[in-house]
């Protein structure tokens, strides 16, 4: 439990840095610089972790119901 709570920590951390960049002004670019930062682009990394919490979450939630349905029956 404590993995989940780590990553979901670490990715609000990073979407949290992500908006300041977005509300922030750049400084550090020349003027007549074209070069604009890819600020708010979702990496891969964040794109398979969301995933992979997803399916964690409904292997999770397939057992629990599974055992509940199984003792439910049981019930006399």
């Amino acid at each position: 439990m404590h993995y989940l709570a780590a990553t979901l920590h670490i990715l609000g951390a990073t979407f949290t840095d992500k908006a300041e960049m977005a509300i922030r002004p750049r400084h550090d670019l020349n003027p007549g610089d074209d070069h604009v930062p890819d600020i708010g682009a979702v990496t891969m990394e964040m794109v398979i972790w969301a995933v992979a919490i997803i399916g964690i979450v409904g292997i999770v939630v397939a057992a629990i119901t599974n055992y509940v349905t199984s003792k439910a029956g049981s019930i006399r």
